[in-house]
């Protein structure tokens, strides 16, 4: 995936509304800083390993019932005000259900997801979603994992603590937060 960061003065959640509501074929994100970064379109590949791994984590939830799970074209307005978008991400019935309806219906949630994934694709730089994955744990996201399948790595990053590595692995959970979910990972590679 290509991205394009338009460097323009620091601007408001709202203007960025504006942008989107104006774009809505564009894929935006506004970090922190009131940087606007367009993505283009991810290639087939890519989406069809995100298809996959967000299906499962559906598949999970819709069993549990334990919150609701959002694809890659969510946005989350964070609480150091940047609006991201991970490739999957999933939030707590409580939490969630703790925002109005024009919360979760018309806005950019202003919630950090508990869970996030992110899934790097042939073009995306390795040092900017591992910046992204710790800028979601300074905002409250409670765990995220970075998929690399070029590599066939990946890094789970938890609050407090420092990245773990897996080479290769097969299956992804953590019984803590996800209780029973597991993500076989022969859908991504």
């Amino acid at each position: 995936m290509t991205t394009l960061a338009i460097k323009i003065p620091r601007i408001t959640y709202e203007k960025f509304w504006e942008i989107c509501q104006a774009n809505k074929d564009l894929r935006l994100e506004l970090t922190a800083d009131g940087e606007v970064i367009a993505m283009s379109p991810t290639h087939s590949w890519t989406g069809k390993q995100n298809s996959g791994l967000t299906a499962q984590l559906w598949n999970w939830n819709d069993s549990s019932e334990l919150g609701v799970v959002f694809d890659s074209s969510t946005g989350f307005t964070l609480p150091n005000g940047a609006v991201r978008s991970p490739d999957a991400a999933w939030v707590d019935n409580e939490r969630w259900n703790s925002l109005s309806e024009e919360q979760q219906r018309y806005e950019f949630s202003p919630i950090a997801p508990d869970f996030v994934v992110e899934l790097r694709s042939s073009s995306d730089d390795l040092a900017t979603l591992q910046a992204k994955m710790r800028e979601y744990l300074a905002n409250g996201v409670k765990l995220g994992w970075l998929i690399d399948p070029q590599q066939r790595k990946v890094e789970i990053y938890r609050i407090g603590q420092t990245p773990e590595v897996l080479e290769s692995p097969t299956l992804l959970s953590d019984e803590d937060l996800l209780p029973g979910f597991e993500l076989k990972l022969n859908k991504i590679w």
